[in-house]
């Protein structure tokens, strides 16, 4: 079965992290450059333990193979298992093993090391092993946003909420879609400054009116350069029937939901292996979803909390969001509905402020996207 390789390398890369963080997760940390005396059962030196100078052909301490390779080093002293770590991969070797395995999934044959004086060495061929390895990795893959779509809700006969009001003694009209259009362009106007290298999108940038299909099938027909990502944030305004309703939130597919997100090729290993990978993009994109709403809450409450209501994160099936197979979330900017909070959606500079907020919630994500090459759980 061929799956997608810029999805299966991403899942796998996320995969193998998962499984070495747990074996790590007690281990110290010693960089390749390291110079300071360790414990007992831990090498220091690449000199024998009778201290003269050790041949080309004799043994090498784990952290000497650590500098010559510029990997990073987990060793436990008392397990006698170690890893190195050089750009994102991972090989881990023990001291009761005659093998390396590269991001657990790779095994090569090895010499077994060796412990002297209660300290473990490798040979040289050990050392041939490991920086042959490393020196015919491939480059390492970056994985970042490639693409931004704002979706101002509703338009043209659509107006959305609608709510009349007496402001300086005229009658106005409020509009949902004059609300999100304005705060639309004003949120593309900063992200295509700050990312000239990437793609940002409105699905409309006039009053016109948008299927919630033609909406999704923009969405979902962007072109991505491999290892790229889509983000996909729809804008709107709220209503209620109580009127003193105020606030905003953001909303994100509920966990629940299951998509068809990885198409099948037909074959009958693909019936069984294509819903557990299409089980781990939608977590996947559950995962990076909520983080982009959390991002959006916090930016939006650090320019307006003071003057509205936080009514923080909430997860729902909404058909833009559903249907996006990407990460999404829908942002409700304010209620329509509440007179106070009406004015104030009135007011364009309160606007750019929710703009600068969901912008602020963006940009931070996207960061933490890109220098985390795409491990959105963190690392």
């Amino acid at each position: 079965m061929f799956i997608n390789k810029t999805v299966s390398s991403r899942f796998f890369k996320k995969s193998v992290f998962v499984v070495l963080v747990i074996m790590c997760a007690a281990l110290p940390l010693y960089a390749g450059t390291q110079t300071a005396a360790l414990s007992e059962s831990t090498p220091v030196t690449a000199a024998a333990p009778d201290g003269k100078k050790l041949s080309s052909s004799a043994l090498m301490s784990f952290p000497e193979i650590a500098k010559q390779t510029n990997s990073v080093l987990y060793w436990d002293a008392l397990a006698g298992n170690g890893i190195f770590e050089k750009n994102g991969r991972f090989l881990s070797f023990s001291a009761h093993n005659s093998f390396v395995m590269l991001d657990c999934l790779e095994i090569t044959p090895c010499s077994l090391p060796v412990k002297q004086g209660g300290t473990y060495y490798a040979s040289r061929d050990f050392f041939d092993t490991v920086k042959n390895i490393f020196d015919t990795l491939p480059p390492e893959v970056h994985f970042r946003i490639g693409a931004i779509l704002i979706d101002p809700g509703h338009g043209g006969q659509d107006p959305g909420a609608v709510a009349d009001y007496t402001v300086n003694g005229k009658k106005q009209t409020l509009r949902e879609k004059d609300v999100v259009l304005f705060t639309a362009k004003d949120l593309y106007n900063r992200l295509k400054e700050k990312y000239p290298d990437k793609k940002i999108m409105l699905t409309r940038s006039t009053d016109v009116f948008l299927t919630l299909n033609q909406r999704t099938d923009i969405a979902n027909t962007v072109k991505l350069a491999e290892h790229e990502a889509i983000l996909y944030v729809s804008l709107h305004a709220n209503s209620a029937f109580y009127t003193k309703a105020k606030g905003f939130e953001v909303w994100y597919l509920s966990p629940g939901y299951r998509r068809t997100l990885i198409k099948s090729t037909g074959s009958d290993k693909d019936k069984d292996v294509r819903p557990i990978l299409n089980s781990m993009m939608e977590e996947e994109f559950t995962t990076e979803s909520i983080l982009i709403a959390k991002y959006i809450q916090n930016g939006i409450k650090a320019q307006v909390g003071h003057l509205t209501t936080d009514r923080g994160l909430k997860e729902e099936e909404w058909f833009v969001v559903r249907n996006a197979n990407m990460p999404s979330v829908l942002v409700e900017l304010g209620f329509v509905t509440n007179e106070e909070e009406a004015m104030l959606l009135f007011d364009k500079d309160y606007l750019r402020k929710l703009s600068v907020g969901i912008y602020n919630g963006l940009t931070a994500f996207v960061t933490h996207f890109e220098e985390s090459r795409g491990f959105t759980g963190g690392r």
